[in-house]
């Protein structure tokens, strides 16, 4: 009998296993996802595109100080962080917005961290096991995405230079993708496919 309940286990684990492969890193691109290149203005903001254009396309990604940003409009508001999620570096621009208990979050593609996109705050669902019935509820882990201030201006976007002064947990990978992210990657093979 114990047999039975050990073949079983280990079925059940590789089942497990098989799924989180299965469902593991997939990039795929959102049709509303665009990228754009980022230019300093004479007051020091970075200039990221038009206004009306980011609201259409609900999200783009700029390289801002060699950092890969992703802007969002979502609800009739802006919202701007690093485009790598500060846990394995899966890329946010991705991700899906969802709503969880009244914030816009982020939804990271790879292994489904929740980040809110005003705060940039790690959520995750916990419980208290000293309740009677314990439920899960949502619950902050701190801030850990570095977000970037998003400033109107005549119909453009701009965000600030980012404060390196104070450091974020998605500091690391923003850092390791600067010269290798996603847009380097696009822009190389545009020019690959031009020659």
């Amino acid at each position: 009998m114990l047999d039975l309940v050990v073949l079983s286990l280990h079925f059940f684990l590789c089942f497990l296993i098989f799924l989180a492969i299965w469902r593991g890193h997939k990039d795929v691109d959102l049709p509303s996802s665009g990228t754009s290149t980022a230019e300093t203005e004479p007051d020091g903001l970075i200039f990221i595109g038009k206004e009306e254009d980011i609201k259409k396309s609900q999200r783009t990604t700029a390289k801002v100080n060699g950092r890969e940003v992703v802007v969002f409009y979502h609800e009739g508001k802006f919202h701007a962080l690093d485009s790598r999620c500060y846990h394995e570096g899966g890329p946010l621009r991705l991700g899906a917005i969802e709503d969880i208990n009244g914030q816009a979050c982020i939804v990271c593609p790879w292994h489904k961290y929740v980040i809110t996109l005003e705060t940039g705050e790690g959520l995750y669902e916990g419980i208290n096991p000293l309740e009677p019935s314990p439920t899960p509820q949502w619950q902050s882990k701190g801030v850990k995405q570095r977000i970037h201030k998003v400033t109107i201006d005549n119909g453009n976007v701009y965000l600030s230079p980012p404060d390196l002064s104070v450091s974020f947990d998605s500091d690391y990978f923003a850092d390791k993708y600067k010269n290798g992210g996603d847009l380097s990657m696009e822009k190389q093979s545009h020019s690959q496919a031009a020659e």
